[in-house]
C-alpha cells in the first residue's frame, strides 16, 4: 500500500533563511544535539562547490579575454586590458581566499579553458578550431600581469 499522507516539511524547506539562521544559534550555543546535521553539511560542501565554480567562472573570463588578445591583436583596447587586469585580480583573490583550490588548478583550467574557447569563438566570429584544443598557457602565466600572449 503506497503511503498517500503529505510529508512534513521541515524549516529547512518552507524557510530556508530561517533554518539557517536558527541553525547558527544552535550550534553557536553548543546544541549540536538539536541541529540539523545532516542539511548543515550539505550546505558546508555546496558552499564549497559555489567557491568551485566562481574560480573556474573568473577564470573563463579571463582566459576567453587573452585569446582575444592574442588572435584579435588589431581589437586589442583598454577595455580589454583592464578586463583581463581586474580577472586577474579577482581569479588571486579568491585563490588567496581559498588556497586549497590550488591543487585542482589543472582541472579547473580545463574547464574554464574550455567555457573560454567557445566564447571567444562566439565574440570573435572565428570558428573555435582557430584557437588551441587545450588551454596554452599555465596558471602562473595568466596570472601574471606583465604575461601579454603575443601573436
Amino acid at each position: 500500500m503506497q503511503d498517500t499522507s503529505p510529508k512534513t516539511l521541515s524549516l529547512y524547506d518552507t524557510d530556508f533563511y530561517a533554518w539557517a539562521n536558527q541553525q547558527a544559534a544552535l550550534l553557536r550555543a553548543g546544541r549540536l544535539g538539536e541541529a540539523d546535521i545532516a542539511n548543515i553539511a550539505e550546505e558546508i560542501e555546496s558552499m564549497g562547490r559555489s567557491e568551485k565554480r566562481e574560480l573556474i567562472s573568473q577564470l573563463a573570463v579571463l582566459l576567453m579575454h587573452l585569446l582575444k588578445w592574442r588572435f584579435q591583436p588589431g581589437m586589442r583596447g583598454k577595455s580589454w586590458r583592464l578586463t583581463i587586469e581586474v580577472q586577474r585580480l579577482e581569479a588571486a583573490e579568491h585563490l588567496a581566499d581559498n588556497p586549497s583550490l590550488k591543487s585542482q588548478m589543472n582541472e579547473m583550467l580545463q574547464k574554464a579553458y574550455r567555457r573560454a574557447r567557445l566564447e571567444a569563438a562566439r565574440e570573435t566570429s572565428h570558428d573555435s578550431s582557430t584557437f588551441p584544443a587545450s588551454c596554452p598557457w599555465s596558471y602562473d602565466e595568466i596570472i601574471d600581469d606583465t604575461f601579454w600572449p603575443e601573436a
